[in-house]
């Protein structure tokens, strides 16, 4: 039986790491895969799914009007697709999770997303609220804050280094932007005692 899969934390955990090698596992094994990331992630340059170490891979790009079922199922008739890998899938729309939930149960491909669980103000993405409720199997992706505790949170800097503490959801950004803590320091870096 073919499942979802949500593998989520917070940034720097190594969740393109981990995608781009379960990739390449299948691949040494003969296998097609079909990667996706979001389209508005250029990051690693465009259509490109890219990793801090530098590992990187070519995808195909989802925007939040595309229907990923269709194009998924489209790509079964040109060949055999043995998994679907995922990146940057807190950016997800509601349909469109539902959607790789069809793929997982009617085309009975595995899928595997991986994404943040939460922005920089504790609060769920959309696309990941919807992977938690529907995802078949969840598994975190632990690392670490500067204390040496598992990071769950995630704070968003200004150039200067200070604590940015309102802003819109989404701002594509690495190190330069973003630091990950343990829910203790998070509190204390956003004044929430």
């Amino acid at each position: 039986m073919a499942k979802l899969y949500f593998n989520y934390s917070t940034m720097n955990a190594g969740k393109s790491t981990l995608l781009l090698q379960a990739a390449h596992n299948y691949g040494e094994g003969g296998m097609e895969v079909f990667l996706l990331t979001a389209r508005l992630d250029t990051r690693a340059g465009e259509g490109r799914i890219g990793s801090r170490i530098g590992l990187g891979r070519p995808a195909e790009t989802f925007a939040p009007q595309d229907d990923l079922f269709a194009r998924i199922d489209t790509e079964t008739h040109a060949r055999p697709l043995a998994c679907i890998f995922v990146d940057e899938a807190q950016f997800l729309t509601e349909a469109q999770v539902w959607q790789l939930a069809r793929v997982a149960d009617d085309l009975r491909i595995p899928v595997m997303a991986y994404g943040l669980r939460v922005d920089f103000r504790g609060k769920l993405f959309p696309g990941s609220a919807v992977l938690l409720a529907l995802a078949d199997t969840l598994r975190e992706v632990r690392t670490i804050c500067h204390c040496g505790r598992k990071a769950t949170m995630v704070i968003r800097q200004n150039a200067d280094g200070q604590t940015l503490h309102d802003g819109a959801q989404v701002q594509i950004g690495g190190n330069e932007t973003y630091v990950s803590l343990c829910r203790r320091h998070w509190r204390e870096a956003m004044d929430q005692g």
